[in-house]
């Protein structure tokens, strides 16, 4: 085990021990700098097409509906992980740039649903594919295809256990 100041699984083991566990703590550990390292890759790619995440978030579950990309707000406040007030902040920062449009459910008035503009597909678009082609570099480059999919299969059963009395 290293000494060196940079390396929290070595630093917490000697300083922390307490709670130290050696299993799971260098897990823990990789998954936030795995996935601080996807994010930082990731808003460098929105940058360079003057988004920011949650507009990015936003606009692709739009996309991910079926034509003509259309959802109420609260559609697309269940399928991203932005609060409701920041939704709408989103929301009228994509509409003044043209890519979201804005209309009246005439069954419903107090709706409003949000359409993905024309404007919106080919950033969306470039966007998602040079994020699918950095990830894919990445990853290729130091996972092989079984790792990938091993990998894959153990974060699913992270993410969706089996029920308690299963």
């Amino acid at each position: 085990m290293s000494d060196d100041l940079t390396d929290p699984v070595a630093m917490h083991c000697k300083y922390w021990c307490a709670s130290y566990d050696g299993t799971l703590m260098p897990l823990m550990i990789a998954l936030h700098r795995v996935y601080a390292a996807k994010t930082a890759r990731s808003n460098a790619i929105f940058a360079r097409h003057g988004l920011c995440p949650g507009e990015f978030d936003v606009l692709a579950s739009l996309r991910r509906s079926p034509p003509p990309h259309e959802l109420t707000p609260s559609d697309v406040q269940r399928s991203v992980i932005i609060t409701s007030g920041g939704l709408t902040k989103i929301l009228r920062q994509l509409e003044v740039r043209g890519l979201v449009t804005r209309s009246t459910n005439l069954a419903d008035r107090r709706i409003k649903p949000i359409r993905l503009s024309p404007n919106a597909l080919p950033l969306l678009e470039q966007t998602m594919q040079e994020l699918i082609a950095d990830s894919g570099a990445w990853i290729k480059e130091l996972l092989s295809d079984s790792e990938i999919s091993q990998l894959t299969a153990l974060l699913s059963k992270l993410l969706n256990p089996p029920p308690a009395d299963a």
